[in-house]
């Protein structure tokens, strides 16, 4: 964001916590700052103004009736993920500031701090991003006419992170055409040339970021990659010799902590990757092919992916985007995929036992990652437990197949492999389960998270609780009977607590042991000594269980972090599997036959039907033979009128 935003003091008389914020605020002169003020996120000054603008609420301001205000809104806590996002999504960073210590406890001013910086690359909320859609930030370490380019991405949401190296610009452009990133982060030196405009050209819309070129530099990348895997060398990542790789990647990692105050342990590898090995796809072969957006609005209709994606899970949505963007090159792994979906497609009701299986299975690899960055809440490990006890069923469905003669003793086989991945993860199910209620709130700070039996201390704190209501409830009937007054009734406030309230005219008939706590104009309000005492234990105990219950699911949170590396790769496993059975249940749907492929430099397609346009005729669709060979048939020539269909043929 290239607006200034120094913050400049608009009154004289300032107050102790516009002091506070200001100084926060000095620390992110480039970001809208989210200050928690109770149950409130608020903005001031100029980033009030631009909020209240983006996020169409009211602009007000404090010190109203003096010469010099200061203009401010805010968002409720509860509802400020939509906020937040749309403030993202319109191209501003966002600094969200809480409250880092009890306001009960604090002497003074509560202490504040800066928890997190979203930005349109490093989104995790939940609706934020497409289901199906990668949320990619790159970062790019510019070559020269001798050294290669670095280029790695990352998926904060998803904890998946590659590198790569480019042989010149132009590659590095293609890349970035081909992931889409949500935003780019580069040099301070590049900010100003030619790179910055191409980059624009290329990827319309996003958010370019930049960083001291220090950050690139390789010996503090390196340290820096190493320290965060806790590793002596990146050699057995596959990384060596891939110095302005490495510098691309070290960079992003320390953009990635800079904004998210804490270790991203979701982020537990670094996978090279090379172009030669997938067939290249540019800039113009995925716009002509439109093989994931069309050329009319952009959209996902009448594209290869709208034909083929009969995924029943985001995890598996996103990795067949993946394999239709990189195509593999590789021909052992290219057999091994056709012979999973053709023993897929000849078993139909295995196929469907195991995508009736993954329809309940949420998105784990989003869930793993909010759960480590701290930001998962009781409903999104209530969906990690859901999704977990669906693994024993796909695992059985996966035996069924194994058992077929062919795959017997296949012990390679991608469904083999798939099926030893799967962890069953009966662990995690089980403290989720016997720890979080079903009907948890989505805010952690509410209570109502933990269920009973979980913890005795928090047991003992519901009874209190418990008890003293029942008291309290049937007090008002004592008190009725004993003072002969059938108007009276307990009620409570936040200022008074509970209180007994008696109309004026039976006020004079009260006993002693009343003390009057208020006055209203129809009635009077009194407490009594033995009200105070169940008062006194009803609010300390709701205190102290809202306490406990938020410290119980840290530490259950927690415990599911540590499981973060096997819930990856299980959830890997599913998005394999997944996409397997999605391409079986085209090719049986669509009536696709596998083909068999060859080193001989030749393509031979017999009745040959293009996918997406058969997909969207109303009519059915003419087939076409096409042979090219090296030796007598390295060219066609295709002839007809218009809307004969040439181009479908090339295509």
């Amino acid at each position: 964001m290239a607006q200034n935003r120094n913050i400049k003091d608009k009154t004289k008389n300032i107050t102790p916590m516009l002091q506070q914020y200001k100084g926060i605020k000095s620390q992110y002169p480039d970001a809208i700052l989210f200050f928690r003020m109770g149950d409130f996120y608020e903005m001031f000054l100029d980033d009030a103004k631009i909020a209240s603008r983006i996020l169409e609420i009211t602009l007000t301001s404090r010190n109203k009736h003096k010469e010099e205000k200061i203009p401010m809104c805010g968002v409720p806590v509860h509802a400020a993920e939509n906020y937040l996002t749309r403030l993202v999504q319109s191209g501003h960073r966002v600094a969200i500031c809480e409250q880092v210590e009890d306001p009960k406890k604090a002497k003074g001013l509560v202490k504040r701090e800066v928890i997190r910086v979203m930005t349109p690359g490093l989104i995790t909320t939940e609706g934020s991003i497409g289901a199906k859609t990668n949320n990619f930030l790159i970062s790019i370490n510019p070559g020269s006419t001798k050294d290669p380019w670095g280029l790695s991405y990352l998926d904060i949401s998803t904890g998946e992170f590659r590198v790569t190296e480019l042989s010149r610009e132009e590659e590095a452009l293609t890349e970035l055409f081909r992931l889409e990133p949500a935003e780019v982060l580069l040099p301070e030196s590049r900010q100003e040339g030619q790179l910055v405009a191409r980059v624009k050209q290329a990827i319309p819309g996003t958010f370019l970021s930049f960083r001291p070129d220090i950050w690139w530099q390789y010996n503090r990348a390196e340290a820096d990659l190493q320290e965060h895997f806790k590793i002596l060398s990146l050699d057995g990542f596959g990384l060596a010799g891939l110095s302005s790789g490495i510098g691309a990647a070290g960079a992003l990692l320390a953009y990635t902590s800079e904004t998210q105050k804490g270790e991203a342990s979701h982020i537990n590898h670094l996978k090279p990757y090379r172009l030669s090995d997938h067939l290249i796809i540019d800039e113009a072969t995925k716009r002509n092919l439109e093989l994931l957006s069309n050329s009319l609005d952009r959209g996902r209709q009448g594209t290869l992916l709208d034909v083929l994606d009969l995924t029943v899970t985001p995890m598996g949505g996103r990795l067949l985007k993946k394999w239709i963007l990189y195509p593999s090159r590789d021909i052992a792994e290219i057999q091994g995929r056709l012979s999973a979906v053709e023993i897929l497609k000849e078993n139909p009701s295995v196929r469907e036992n195991l995508r009736k299986e993954m329809r309940r299975v949420y998105d784990i690899e989003r869930l793993v990652a909010r759960t480590v960055l701290g930001t998962a809440n009781g409903k999104d490990l209530l969906a990690l437990k859901q999704s977990v006890t669906r693994i024993p069923g796909i695992k059985k469905a996966l035996e069924s197949l194994l058992q077929i003669p062919s795959l017997k003793k296949d012990k390679k086989g991608d469904l083999a492999e798939i099926h030893m991945a799967l962890d069953p993860l009966q662990d995690i199910a089980d403290i989720i389960n016997r720890s979080i209620r079903d009907d948890c709130p989505v805010l952690l700070r509410e209570g109502r998270l933990i269920k009973e039996g979980f913890n005795k201390e928090l047991d003992e704190l519901i009874h209190i609780q418990r008890d003293g209501r029942s008291f309290i409830a049937g007090l008002e009937a004592r008190e009725r009977e004993r003072t002969g007054i059938p108007s009276l009734k307990v009620g409570f406030n936040k200022v008074f607590g509970y209180y007994l309230e008696i109309s004026k005219a039976r006020a004079g008939t009260v006993p002693d042991d009343y003390i009057r706590k208020q006055t209203l104009v129809a009635a009077e309000r009194y407490i009594t000594p033995e009200l105070k005492e169940i008062e006194s234990k009803i609010l300390t105990a709701q205190d102290q269980r809202l306490a406990l219950e938020f410290e119980l699911f840290l530490e259950i949170r927690l415990q599911v972090a540590e499981a973060g590396t096997r819930l990856q790769k299980t959830a890997a496993a599913l998005a394999r599997i997944d996409c397997l059975s999605s391409l079986a249940e085209a090719a049986e749907r669509y009536n696709y036959v596998r083909p068999k492929l060859n080193h001989d430099r030749r393509i031979f397609i017999r009745q040959g039907r293009h996918p997406v346009i058969e997909y969207t005729l109303k009519e059915s669709f003419v087939p076409n033979d096409v042979e090219l060979n090296h030796r007598n048939s390295q060219l066609l020539i295709i002839t007809g009128p218009n809307m004969a269909g040439k181009s479908t043929v090339l295509r």
